[in-house]
């Protein structure tokens, strides 16, 4: 059983769907961009702190493809951080769930000035497909003042790199 299984394997090839390529040079002047409005805007890199307050973690797999080889944001001085004390800009993900609440506000007091709160994706706008469970409060914006919103469900790295650019460029 288990040799047929591997010779069909074998003789058909594999039955994943190829990678599809990011636009490199597009990918590069977007976080050029972003590098240089941090720059003119704090006068250094721009740090992240990534807060879950209560997602199905997709955006939270789209935020970690930016430390990946192919966005690598270090390389460009933008980093994640882990102390929300060291962070300019916290990134959350997810539905305010009743649980979350205080642990949220606490960071965002923590949080030192400027600062900036984005919600990531459709469940922290406005609770996504939680809406309704007595579970969850609603979006970031029922407990912290939210500056940006990336749409999608998840969106993508490309559409987080241009949501942290438009940020910086509106604040200027």
């Amino acid at each position: 059983m288990v040799w047929r299984t591997a010779f069909r394997n074998i003789w058909h090839g594999p039955a994943t769907v190829p990678l599809e390529q990011s636009d490199e040079p597009e990918t590069t002047a977007l976080i050029a961009r972003l590098q240089a409005a941090s720059h003119k805007r704090l006068g250094r890199s721009l740090n992240l702190r990534q807060i879950d307050s209560g997602s199905c973690n997709g955006c939270e797999l789209e935020i970690a493809m930016l430390q990946s080889v192919v966005y690598d944001l270090e390389r460009f001085g933008l980093k994640f951080v882990a102390s929300p004390r060291h962070a300019d800009v916290l990134l959350t993900t997810g539905p305010v769930t009743c649980n979350m609440h205080n642990a949220l506000i606490r960071t965002w007091q923590a949080t030192p000035d400027p600062k900036w709160v984005v919600a990531v994706g459709d469940c922290a706008i406005d609770g996504g497909v939680f809406k309704g469970s007595p579970a969850i409060l609603g979006g970031i914006d029922s407990a912290l003042p939210v500056d940006l919103v990336i749409r999608g469900c998840p969106p993508t790295p490309d559409a987080l790199l241009l949501g942290l650019c438009d940020l910086l460029s509106a604040n200027l």
